[in-house]
């Protein structure tokens, strides 16, 4: 093979490595904006649908309340790398279905710094989230901390009378409403310093 068409042949060869590059390049950030996009909608999917346990949002109560009675169970978790014990106040309340019901949840900050969490949440059974409204939530809401403060986060609901006609949940008789706190590395607003004066009063 003559040096000429040795150069020409590396010549192809880099130009199709490089045509290489760029397509998977392309097909990568292309994803990426993919699955940025997805994250809004899947959102919108859920609360439309409630798929996924996804919980409903609602302005007012219900103008019925009917005498089928539902048991509400709560549960709170916190994701490793943030120091919060985060846990409700009551672990179940039974309600009327359409009655409105509140509760709250309470986090403090056991670690050695100031931290953000912010929390994500479903109900159990599934197919129960799309009747379970929240008027009042802390979800997807960036929540500081400062050392050892502590915050009583409020929950209020109810559940739509609606399911009492659905004939694939006529068997359930509690609800499950989990949050799972996770930290937030880049907060939209900085912690500002908080004084221990200023922990030690927040405290409950």
């Amino acid at each position: 093979m003559t040096d000429e068409r040795k150069a020409m042949q590396d010549k192809a060869m880099s130009r199709s490595n490089r045509r290489v590059a760029l397509i998977c390049g392309g097909v990568f950030f292309g994803m990426v904006g993919m699955s940025y996009a997805a994250v809004p909608l899947y959102n919108l999917l859920c609360q439309v649908t409630g798929f996924g346990g996804t919980t409903q949002r609602a302005e007012q109560a219900p103008d019925e309340v009917i005498d089928r009675q539902i048991i509400v169970r709560f549960d709170g978790n916190v994701t490793p790398g943030l120091g919060w014990d985060f846990n409700p106040e009551h672990r179940s309340v039974t309600l009327k279905m359409g009655e409105t019901g509140q509760i709250a949840y309470v986090a403090t900050n056991k670690g050695a710094a100031p931290s953000v969490g912010t929390s994500v949440f479903n109900v159990t059974p599934f197919e129960a989230g799309v009747y379970f409204n929240k008027l009042e939530c802390f979800c997807f809401t960036e929540q500081p901390l400062a050392v050892g403060e502590s915050v009583n986060m409020p929950v209020v609901f109810f559940v739509d009378p609606a399911m009492d006609k659905d004939p694939e949940l006529r068997h359930v008789r509690e609800i499950t409403l989990s949050y799972t706190f996770y930290p937030v590395d880049k907060p939209v607003k900085p912690i500002a310093a908080k004084s221990q004066d200023s922990a030690t009063a927040n405290r409950l």
